[in-house]
């Protein structure tokens, strides 16, 4: 065996416990928890070996699976039936290149934005950096409420979305106070859904909270789709 053959046999070899997983993913997702990671165990995305103790091993392919699974839930909000679709569509293609094909399918998850320096917290120089705007346009997506900085005046990865998709709209000749009526609809929305999720993140047992997390993401998408499609008809009829 030469020794690159030698070295992808012992890589193929390697297993790791739930708490060496965690610290690998951590390191790209801060917020993932050991329960997730079985909450996702739960729901067939991962399945990692039992060694005879009873204990989860973990190979480099159930990293990448389950660094795709988080990929495709932070940056596309993608809900576990889509994710699992996508990750059948690459087993079945994968042969024996599995962990190679998961982490190029992962980059095609990505969006286009560059978010090499993410980390969970964005400041306001940042902020206007990476989307483009200057200092007022953000000064008007606060004053209208649309926009709202966490603790230490700092915002998150979906503010920097927020805003690329608020300019992108200006664009058009909207003005912020106009995108007002979407922090309403918004709203709303998220009032109808925490009065479903919210029961179900206070239940007991293990995963409570994730099964909430992936039900609001479930959620979400749906009425984004549902929105989409309500104002595509409501703007058809009125151009009849």
């Amino acid at each position: 065996m030469t020794s690159s053959a030698a070295r992808a046999s012992a890589a193929s070899d390697r297993t790791m416990s739930i708490g060496a997983v965690l610290a690998v993913l951590r390191e790209e997702f801060p917020d993932v928890t050991i329960s997730k990671i079985r909450f996702l165990e739960t729901e067939g995305l991962v399945t990692p070996d039992r060694a005879p103790s009873g204990y989860r091993r973990f190979s480099d392919q159930d990293c990448e699976r389950l660094r795709f699974v988080l990929t495709a839930q932070r940056d596309r909000y993608l809900p576990l039936k889509v994710i699992r679709e996508q990750l059948d569509e690459i087993d079945a293609a994968a042969g024996g290149a599995g962990p190679r094909l998961l982490s190029s399918a992962r980059s095609a998850v990505a969006p286009a934005t560059d978010f090499s320096s993410r980390g969970g917290r964005v400041d306001r120089e940042t902020l206007i950096e990476r989307t483009g705007v200057d200092s007022a346009f953000i000064s008007e997506l606060v004053r209208n409420g649309l926009l709202s900085a966490g603790p230490g005046g700092f915002f998150d990865e979906d503010a920097v979305r927020l805003v690329e998709a608020a300019a992108a709209l200006a664009n058009f000749g909207l003005e912020t106070r106009h995108l007002r009526a979407f922090k309403v609809s918004a709203d709303r929305e998220a009032g109808l859904v925490a009065q479903i999720a919210g029961p179900i993140a206070k239940g007991k047992g293990t995963g409570a909270r994730d099964r909430a997390e992936e039900l609001v993401r479930e959620m979400a998408a749906l009425s984004v789709t549902l929105h989409t499609q309500l104002v595509k008809a409501a703007v058809r009829g009125a151009l009849d």
